[in-house]
């Protein structure tokens, strides 16, 4: 049975045919949809959200070590997550096989760095595959769960942003069940005292050396011989790029199994062509390897250091030469930068904070984030998920040691990210007792990744309805004394809650609770909600002044018109009301939408 694939189904249906009984992940781009594939397979396989990349890696490396096949998946940031539960697991080696799936992202599409993870895997001495396309996506994650229970080793298995979201035909095979190992207590693997540690990392070694005599002789890493005069070594979507530039005029080493690299491999091919190219995106891990070995190369001295490297990229390193494109004025291209939706539960706080002094903002990883661009200049800084409360806490310290400072702290961070890390930040401030002002930012789904359920939301990710967690209770359990929780939309509501917290001395904590415009609404959330959506808002031109003040909310359905000198709102229009309570001149009427 064949299907049109991407990269993140294929692994989905790789870990399906393979066997694999339990699976975990924390959504991030480009990675999230593997596991929301993963959990169609409900028959077979359970498949859970977890809070974050720490905890899902965690939960799966359980599951291994009950016997059963499990994989997690995470973009590459999340991996720096993770990592503190992934280099022990390398040390103790698995039961049921263990594959981590890393999504990076050459190019930060939507990410806060460029890191290549391909090093975690020499850093932690585990097992490494790179595919290439979707057919190598399914069949590498199934061979990884033979190469982890093999070598009794975690695997990376690495993947790019065009490798996830990239389609092609993939040749579908029936599930294999591999059943669950027996689980057999074994304190010398698997509990990792300094006594136990040691004898482990002399094992590390010994499967190192094992995996590179199967790097050199597996099929996974192989070469196609075309023209000698040129040689090109490259891994994973890198391999296609430099085929569409150098065609038949190169012969090619194709890396599959990259860590260990395979050296053997890589002399027999240096040694046969005349000129080497290392085509890599982001850091140089195949060339260090091959100028080790002794061999000079054409690499990050000519191919760029950073961003994708696409077949136009490549084409003009080497050749100097850009493919014919269509000519156009690009002074008539509408610059689109990303926007708050319209009717975003987010716009009336930052529309708000944006507008008070001396305060430093501390934000963090999602929607929430463009509350730094115009009109609202509402972010001083984001750093990593959960990192706006801590960040922010470290702020004030400093503001607080200053005498007669004005300097006020307020982070600011979702609902989904205050699951994932915030919650340990939070018990900082409540702990050392600083008085940062919290925004939670509570729009009852993980929002930016594409609305995915969390622990606040009510259900699973297989839709199981469960017990969510009640934000308030939380923060107050953590110690928080001082908690309210505001509709974001009523400004006024926003105004007296930050005139509220900034009158403490002590930590506070404001949640605003509304659901995010585009969500699926839950039977509790149409409940909770009733008659949110159902309205828009008009401007009557009669009584508009063209003030623009509307404008400035930064809504995306209002637009002013030059020739009449009056504002106007679109059909997109929800009926937030903001831009209705900002209207000097009450022009902005509600009606049914």
């Amino acid at each position: 049975m064949k299907k049109l694939l991407t990269g993140n189904e294929a692994i989905a249906r790789g870990a399906y045919e393979a066997g694999v009984k339990f699976a975990s992940a924390y959504p991030g781009t480009p990675s999230t949809e593997i596991l929301e594939n993963i959990a169609t397979y409900k028959e077979d396989i359970l498949a859970e959200w977890a809070p974050n990349e720490k905890v899902a890696l965690e939960a799966v490396i359980g599951a291994s070590i009950a016997g059963a096949r499990a994989i997690a998946s995470m973009k590459h940031v999340g991996v720096n997550v993770a990592a503190d539960p992934l280099f022990t697991y390398a040390y103790t080696g698995v039961n049921g096989g263990m594959v981590l799936v890393t999504a990076d992202e050459p190019g930060q599409h939507s990410s806060q760095n460029e890191q290549d993870n391909r090093n975690y895997a020499k850093f932690a001495k585990i097992a490494m595959l790179e595919p290439t396309d979707s057919q190598e996506a399914k069949d590498m994650t199934k061979a990884a769960f033979e190469i982890s229970e093999k070598y009794d080793t975690p695997v990376l298995l690495r993947m790019t942003t065009r490798v996830c979201h990239s389609k092609g035909i993939v040749e579908c095979k029936d599930r294999e069940e591999v059943g669950i190992k027996d689980y057999v207590k074994n304190t010398k693997k698997y509990i990792t005292v300094p006594a136990h540690a040691r004898m482990l990392r002399l094992k590390v070694e010994e499967r190192l050396q094992k995996l590179l005599e199967f790097s050199n002789n597996t099929s996974l890493n192989y070469i196609e011989w075309n023209s000698t005069k040129i040689g090109i070594i490259a891994s994973g979507g890198c391999c296609s790029y430099a085929k569409e530039v150098f065609g038949d005029s190169a012969s090619y080493l194709k890396l599959g199994f990259t860590y260990p690299l395979p050296a053997e491999k890589i002399k027999e091919f240096c040694k046969k062509v005349e000129k080497v190219y290392i085509i890599e995106e982001n850091d140089p891990y195949i060339e260090e390897q091959v100028r080790i070995l002794g061999f000079d190369c054409i690499g990050k001295n000519l191919i760029p250091f950073c961003g994708e490297l696409t077949p136009d990229v490549i084409r003009k390193a080497v050749y100097g030469k850009e493919n014919s494109s269509i000519d156009y004025d690009a002074d008539k291209v509408v610059p689109r930068p990303p926007t708050l939706c319209a009717g975003c539960p987010h716009r009336g706080l930052f529309y708000t904070l944006g507008k008070r002094k001396n305060l430093l903002l501390s934000g963090d990883i999602g929607c929430y984030t463009l509350g730094f661009a115009e009109p609202y200049n509402a972010m001083d800084y984001n750093i990593c998920m959960g990192a706006s409360i801590s960040a922010g806490h470290g702020a004030q310290q400093v503001f607080s040691m200053q005498e007669n400072s004005p300097m006020r702290a307020v982070a600011v961070l979702g609902d989904s990210t205050f699951f994932h890390t915030g919650i340990n930040s939070l018990l900082d401030v409540a702990y050392n007792q600083s008085n940062t002002i919290t925004v939670i930012l509570d729009n009852r789904i993980t929002g930016m990744t594409g609305h995915q359920e969390n622990p606040g939301s009510g259900y699973t990710l297989q839709g199981k309805e469960t017990r969510p967690v009640d934000i308030e209770k939380l923060v107050k359990a953590c110690g928080i004394d001082q908690v309210v929780v505001i509709n974001p939309n009523n400004l006024k509501a926003v105004e007296n809650a930050l005139d509220w917290a900034l009158s403490l001395n002590e930590p506070a904590v404001i949640i605003t609770r509304w659901p995010c415009v585009l969500k699926k609404f839950s039977p509790q959330d149409k409940e909770e909600f009733k008659g949110s959506f159902t309205k828009r808002c008009t401007v009557d031109t009669e009584v508009c002044i063209g003030c623009r003040s509307c404008i400035k909310t930064g809504c995306p359905a209002i637009y002013f018109d030059k020739t009449s000198k009056k504002a106007s709102i679109g059909l997109d229009c929800v009926g937030c009301e903001v831009c209705l309570q900002v209207c000097p001149k009450q022009a902005i009427q509600k009606e049914e939408a």
